[in-house]
């Protein structure tokens, strides 16, 4: 579906906005471009520790020390197991996720096999986040039975190079454009609390709007020890909901998923994070850090919907 994109005039307009006025627009936003959908989605850590990135926000990467699980692909079998989990505990969508900057050709192989026997076997949508790959890498995953490639742009342009320096922001880019170029449905989006502005946020949402992204995850930065960002200052909850309201209204077509550090950054106020525009979560916990437990996830889901139909 088309979406508007807005001038810098309406931008301008929305960020000298009360908070509240900014949420309710919001919601009314989500209401009318998408009713009372809410999407759950869950991974699998399929390959973890000993990259080669220097994200400033990753325990994976090899470049810092920190207490991050270090292991090799693990076997079909498991990861077909996790898939069904993840249908079991009300996910509608299940991505393998690796770390490391891309997925080597024999493991890319493996990968695929997976993705078929999941097809075979779990009613689910299956995604994958294998980091920078190419056009023909994209187009054996969708053979296997791949409808939707994970790659976030973490944070706007101007901002990234203070966050990533092993690769760039237009590898990013030109990743996102080899998927959809092979017929994969694009999930991307980002972090906040990196150190970055208002202005940053809403240069990425932007940029996301731009590529036509089909679903957009917003993290919220957990800082972990042995990481560069681990006194990183925390947002306060003002800034987070305008910055889950400022997405929701830039990107009203697609969801807009809360991940990582949503426990965490937003405690008692997470339920109002969706009165301000989110209608997704990640259930089942996230690549290194446990998540709440899912019975607690759904029944959170089915009040939330309920409040969104009154």
């Amino acid at each position: 579906m088309a979406t508007k994109t807005l001038s810098l005039s309406d931008i301008q307009h929305l960020r000298s906005l009360p908070l509240p006025e900014l949420m309710a627009r919001a919601l009314r936003t989500k209401l009318q471009e998408r009713g009372t959908n809410f999407s759950l989605c869950s991974i699998i850590n399929a390959r973890s520790g000993r990259c080669s990135e220097d994200c400033r926000f990753c325990v994976q990467s090899a470049l810092y020390t920190t207490k991050a699980p270090v292991y090799p692909l693990k076997p079909k079998d498991e990861i077909v197991a996790a898939a069904r989990k993840a249908e079991q505990i009300g996910a509608t969508r299940f991505s393998i996720v690796t770390s490391g900057r891309g997925m080597p050709t024999e493991q890319l192989t493996d990968i695929a096999e997976t993705i078929s026997e999941i097809r075979k076997k779990v009613k689910i949508g299956i995604c994958a986040s294998l980091g920078i790959q190419s056009l023909d890498d994209f187009k054996i995953l969708k053979n296997a039975g791949l409808s939707r490639y994970h790659h976030n742009l973490e944070t706007s342009k101007e901002f990234f190079p203070k966050v990533v320096t092993t690769h760039s922001f237009q590898d990013r880019l030109l990743t996102i454009q080899a998927a959809r170029k092979a017929g994969l449905e694009v999930c991307s989006g980002g972090i906040i609390g990196l150190g970055e502005t208002e202005t940053d946020r809403i240069s990425m949402a932007m940029t996301l709007n731009e590529c036509k992204v089909d679903s957009v995850p917003l993290n919220i930065l957990i800082p972990l020890p042995g990481t560069p960002l681990e006194d990183a200052p925390p947002l306060t909850q003002a800034e987070i909901m305008r910055a889950i309201a400022l997405f929701r209204i830039i990107l009203p077509h697609v969801p807009l998923r809360l991940a990582a550090g949503r426990e965490s950054a937003l405690g008692d106020f997470l339920g109002v994070a969706f009165m301000a525009g989110a209608d997704g979560m990640m259930i089942g916990g996230y690549l290194t850090q446990r998540g709440r437990m899912p019975e607690e996830d759904r029944r959170f889901v089915s009040e939330i919907k309920e409040i969104w139909k009154s």
